[in-house]
């Protein structure tokens, strides 16, 4: 047990919730960033101004979101080169044969092939063959073999979430703004868990009203003690740089989430919000603007497909409420209410 152990650390293979549950998830949203969603904004950005150019090159990127979600496990996990770049035919294969719940196959499929690839690098002479070979075959047969499966069980579980919405959009509105927010602000991936789950539609809307309640919320609450620089950072960056401040005080957390529990039943059922975008972009928040961004591309297919007529004013004033206006007053007033009493003190929000 003890020669396991030793070989294991030799190549820096570390089986932990950290490493795996961490690392390796928020390496897989921003592969996600960098191929699907910002392939989306720039598809979008092309056919608003009729360039095609731009159509073709967020087509290009958005094809790529397998190889780029397997490529990022594989950096997050330390792998040497050859098993990183074996990673990119493993990501496809995995993606494309776990169907709408893809980023979860690729997410297990390439973690597995990542460390056999690494088990045998640089331990034989043919390194150059054995290795690739190793991670490609391991990585291509899981998928074969289990990237259908896991990828229609988390359609399922995906499906129902969004059918518990549409069926209970007061109840479901506040379970999914809430939850997902703080996956947000916690060390660990909103985006990939709503892209693994294809969270779209009205339950979309409630996970991207939470996010920014968290974002926003935590953006104005601390602004006494971090000024505009945290406004921006928080706002439009993340609210997982509050976790340190969580940790010693999680009284502090209670705004954004109240906050969250509000927006969220107030986006389902009254605004409708549906973000009916990339899933990823459910869980991003006001992160770039690019919850944002989803709901509008998400507008512009419902109308292309006939099934909107047209983006109305009270869609607009839906999107700012819910995004901006609500999460700002509501935690701005809560986070007053809290300092009157106590429970928030003057540096308790201050950003290291």
């Amino acid at each position: 047990m003890g020669k396991i152990k030793e070989f294991l650390k030799k190549k820096d293979i570390i089986i932990s919730a950290q490493r795996y549950g961490i690392d390796a998830m928020g390496a897989m949203a921003q592969g996600l960033f960098a191929s699907l969603l910002i392939g989306t904004i720039i598809k979008t950005l092309g056919e608003q101004l009729g360039v095609a150019f731009l159509v073709d090159a967020g087509v290009f990127a958005q094809s790529m979101a397998g190889p780029a979600m397997a490529a990022s496990i594989g950096y997050a996990l330390h792998t040497p080169p050859l098993v990183l770049f074996s990673l990119i035919a493993v990501g496809s294969a995995a993606n494309s044969l776990g169907g709408a719940g893809g980023p979860l196959a690729v997410y297990f499929v390439a973690i597995i092939a990542a460390e056999c690839g690494k088990l045998v690098s640089k331990e034989t002479k043919v390194d150059i063959i054995v290795t690739p070979a190793v991670t490609i075959l391991v990585g291509v047969g899981l998928s074969v073999l289990c990237a259908p499966a896991i990828g229609a069980a988390a359609s399922a579980v995906g499906s129902v979430i969004m059918w518990a919405t549409e069926l209970q959009p007061f109840l479901m509105g506040i379970v999914v703004s809430v939850l997902v927010g703080i996956a947000l602000t916690l060390p660990i991936s909103s985006a990939a868990i709503c892209a693994a789950l294809s969270l779209t539609g009205l339950a979309g809307g409630a996970a991207v009203a939470g996010c920014c309640a968290q974002m926003v919320g935590f953006a104005v609450m601390s602004f006494k003690e971090n000024g505009v620089g945290g406004l921006v950072s928080q706002g439009i960056g993340t609210s997982m740089l509050q976790m340190p401040n969580i940790l010693k005080k999680p009284r502090i957390w209670l705004p954004p989430i109240i906050a969250s529990a509000i927006t969220g039943p107030l986006a389902t059922c009254v605004f409708k919000l549906q973000m009916n975008g990339p899933a990823v972009s459910s869980g991003m928040g006001t992160c770039g603007l690019v919850g944002q961004i989803g709901v509008y591309t998400g507008w512009l297919n419902d109308v292309a497909a006939g099934t909107k007529a047209a983006i109305t004013a009270f869609d607009w004033v839906g999107l700012v409420l819910i995004s901006f206006v609500l999460p700002a007053v509501i935690c701005a007033v809560l986070g007053a209410w809290f300092r009157r009493k106590g429970w928030i003190e003057d540096g308790d929000l201050k950003l290291n």
